[in-house]
């Protein structure tokens, strides 16, 4: 859609400076796949957080297997930098040039999957975690990677996979008791 190429050319022309691409090109390196890993991980050993860790990797897997491995792949829609108009190309990008498709934005996916998650639980949290899910979207934007309707496409894959990730496991923990312990350690003598 063209528009969307003006509205990403607005943006560089409109609020890029310096600062902003230094700020951007290592603020949207947060969406990288391994920080939700360890983030899921970190939920995982405290008991308090444990329940939140598994609705979690269970919505981000799920939004990957819908995001990332089908409709990525099904689409294959060219990112934007690719596109005739676009004032930032291949050579010029922030960030290394990615590998796979544009729709839908991944990153996006993966921190809203989080952040919603974590606002389902804690909604103090949350609202903090949704305001950085939203920032590191529009970074997919600066650093020009993504297409507006990416982020949307991103986001509405979000909202459906934590939705059916806090509702599976809400019953599971409730039908079944469930109580995720880790081993006990057994004393030296």
């Amino acid at each position: 859609m063209p528009w969307e190429i003006d509205f990403l050319n607005s943006i560089q022309t409109g609020i890029a400076n310096p600062v902003l691409d230094t700020f951007f090109k290592y603020f949207t390196l947060l969406g990288e796949p391994v920080v939700f890993v360890v983030f899921c991980a970190l939920l995982l050993f405290p008991k308090r957080t444990r329940k939140i860790g598994i609705q979690t990797m269970l919505a981000l897997i799920i939004g990957v297997l819908i995001g990332n491995l089908i409709l990525k792949n099904a689409l294959a829609r060219p990112r934007p930098y690719t596109q005739p108009g676009a004032l930032i190309d291949a050579a010029h990008l922030l960030i290394k040039q990615p590998s796979d498709y544009s729709f839908p934005s991944g990153h996006t996916l993966a921190a809203f999957n989080a952040a919603l998650i974590l606002f389902y639980n804690k909604k103090g949290w949350g609202a903090l975690a949704l305001f950085g899910a939203a920032a590191l979207a529009f970074s997919r934007m600066y650093v020009f990677v993504h297409y507006p309707t990416d982020l949307l496409g991103g986001f509405l894959i979000a909202v459906f996979s934590s939705l059916i990730s806090f509702s599976v496991c809400k019953l599971l923990f409730e039908r079944y008791s469930f109580e995720f312990k880790l081993p006990k350690r057994k004393k030296a003598n």
